[in-house]
Order: C-alpha cells, then structure tokens, then sequence
C-alpha cells in the first residue's frame, strides 16, 4: 500500500465548489486506487480582522477542519492569508500549517511515504521544507502561473529553485513547462512530464443543435472560459466575436476585472450577442462545451489550461493564442488555430478560417484521448512510487 500526502491550497469545498476541480479529479482517481491510501491536506488562508468582514470569509471559517470529500478525506488547517503581502508569508504559514495537519494523521495511523505538492507556489516550497523536516520524500508538480508567473520575482524564483533541488521529484504538464523550469534553473534530470487528465466519458461530442437549445442559442457559439482577469484576455474574445457576423459569445468565469471587461464587450460593434454567464459549475461544462463550435482563448500565460482538452473530448476545436503548451494540443488542424498577435482582429481571422472549413467533431475528439484519466493516473501512480522507493 502506498500511503500518499497530497498538498494542495487548491482544493475544492463547499464555498468554492469548482475551486482547483483538476486538481482533485486527478487526485480522486489516485486514491481510487486499491494499492493507494491517500489523504488531502488543503490548507485554508483566512484573512485577519478587518479584511476577513465578507461573506465569503465568513462561510470559510465554517467549514469543517476534517471530512471526507467526494470520497476522500481531506483536513484544512488554517493559515494567515495577509491581503497584499502575504504572499511573502505564504510558503512558511502553509508549512506550519501542514506539519499540524500531519502531526494529527500520525495520531490517527496514517503515516505518509511520500508527499505529492500539486502546484509549485506555496505548497511546493511548504512540501519541500516539511520533507525535509520529517524525512519522507517530495514530488512537487509545476502547472503554470507557479512558474511563469511567481517565477518573474526574484526572491521567490531563489525559493522555488531551492524547492526543486530539495525534492525528490518533479512533475510538469508539459514539454513547454518543463523547459520553462529547467531555464528557471531546476533540475532537467528531475522532472517528469505528467499531461492533464480529462473525462472523456463525459467530455464528449453531443448533438450540437440540440445542446445548443438548452441556451436559447440558433446560431454559431464561442465560449471563453476562464477567471475574469485581463490576463486571460476576455476582451480580446469579445472584440473578435464583435467583428464577425453571425457568432454568439459566451464569457464564463468571475474576477476582480470583471466590470473593466464588461465595459470592453459593451464598447464592441455587437455587445448584445456577448453573453457572461459566471461561474459555471463544472458538472455543466460537458454541455455548454458541446453547445459550442469553438472555444476562444486568448490567454497571455498558461501552462496546459484544461478547458482545452475538454473542449476538444467535446469535439469542439481551439482558437487560442500561441503560449505555454498550446502547440502540444493543438497539433493538427483538426484541433484548431493558433493565434501569434494577441488582438481581436487577429482572433477574428483564425476564428473565421476555422469555421470556413465546417471542424469536423469527431476529429477534435480524437486529439483528446491522448489525455485520458487512466493514464494520466497510471503516470503519477509510477512516479510517486518511485520516489517512495516502491
């Protein structure tokens, strides 16, 4: 039996339900295992008088410190999330937090063999430094903004690379992420490629004009999917959906750009066919995503983003622009276009190329299965195994 610890202050609960889904569909299907025992610890930062006034805050603090969720248990320590800089504070609250939670599974029995860190910033270097402590060995996995953009300040890029030679393993979700690291100065040696895993049961290929109608929608659809960040570029799908005649758009997701983003659709040549419909849980992307005939993402960083592949094992193809591991995804014309200029006019070319040519669904699916959760467990089973000398 391999006893695993997975790390993650990107989990979800019942305040922020969608919050990290990939993460615990990739760690669910772990524990899933029959030669696994798993346990989450998701430390949980709260903000301290007077920022912590909020709803949301306030439903956080009652969240229970242990359950069991969706089959696996998971324990949320608490840490001091400071607004502003407390992200200076983070990997050492985490840590402390951590070592709490795992000091109360000893007591219950559970003593890990390895520790599984599934993103770099703060849980790695907090992974890293509680192996340490503790003698059991780390994996830390890189997924993208981890990287590209906590890797951009100097004082945490020095912690992250100390994180990466301190662990025993690395994992990334890309070639393009993992040579992201090794230029960053972590161990080529060290990391594994681990792709993203998607459902491809029920990521899949419905009547399009039937799943269409469940949104009131006769003709084309776009979807953006993403936080409402102008990092992910929203206003540049709006723009594009703008110039083109024909075209719905829906933008999903919550920010704190959001009014600055409404007020770009607003000021498009065609502002009432852009629709935001907001947080969508994620046992409803199968079908918006199958609704769609493509997804618009005009993203400035990412590592390998999963609404990708989902839209792909949804059969609908990818307009995104040319960053991270997008060249892994979409390999072939099947799967979409690729945009180098992040502007609306730009999109709008790649977007009126691909529907000239009528995607095929059952293509772009086929560009997904390489994706699939089975061997997206196996991988990760392998590798965590072999740092726990198994």
């Amino acid at each position: 039996m391999l006893r695993v610890l997975t790390l993650s202050t990107l989990y979800p609960n019942a305040v922020r339900p969608t919050f990290g889904v990939f993460i615990e569909g990739q760690t669910s299907r772990l524990a899933a295992r029959p030669d696994v025992d798993l346990r989450v610890v998701s430390p949980l930062g709260l903000a301290p008088f007077p920022f912590d006034r909020g709803a949301q805050h306030a439903a956080l603090k009652t969240l229970p410190r242990e359950e069991d969720w969706n089959g696996v248990r998971v324990l949320r320590p608490h840490f001091l999330a400071i607004p502003s800089i407390g992200w200076r504070f983070n990997p050492a609250f985490v840590e402390a937090a951590a070592l709490r939670a795992v000091e109360r599974l000893r007591s219950q029995g559970f003593v890990p063999d390895v520790i599984d860190a599934e993103f770099f910033f703060p849980d790695g270097i907090a992974a890293a430094r509680l192996g340490k402590r503790l003698g059991i060995p780390v994996s830390i996995k890189a997924r993208g903004s981890d990287i590209h953009y906590w890797g951009e300040r100097p004082k945490v890029r020095a912690q992250l690379v100390e994180a990466a030679d301190s662990a025993d393993g690395l994992l990334a979700v890309s070639e393009a992420m993992k040579a992201d690291m090794v230029a960053l100065g972590m161990p080529a040696e060290k990391i594994r490629v681990h792709y993203t895993g998607v459902d491809l049961d029920r990521f899949r290929p419905q009547d399009r004009w039937e799943a269409k109608a469940k949104y009131g929608i006769t003709g084309l659809l776009a979807v953006s999917v993403g936080n409402l960040i102008r990092l992910k570029g929203h206003e540049i799908a709006a723009g594009a959906v703008g110039k083109m005649k024909g075209l719905t758009l829906f933008v999903v997701g919550t920010g704190d750009d959001e009014m600055w983003i409404r007020r770009q659709a607003a000021a498009t040549e065609e502002p009432r066919r852009i629709r935001f419909l907001g947080t969508v849980p994620h046992a409803e992307m199968p079908d918006l995503l199958a609704a769609a005939d493509l997804l618009v993402h005009a993203s400035a960083r990412e590592g390998l983003a999963n609404v990708w592949v989902e839209a792909l094992a949804c059969g609908t193809p990818v307009v995104a622009s040319d960053v991270g591991s997008i060249r892994e995804v979409i390999d072939r014309p099947e799967a979409g276009r690729i945009v180098s200029e992040r502007s609306a006019g730009a999109f709008a070319g790649a977007i009126g190329r691909l529907l000239s040519q009528e995607p095929d669904p059952d293509a772009a699916r086929r560009t997904a299965e390489r994706f699939g959760w089975a061997r997206n467990t196996e991988t990760l089973y392998a590798h965590l195994a072999g740092i726990a000398g198994r």
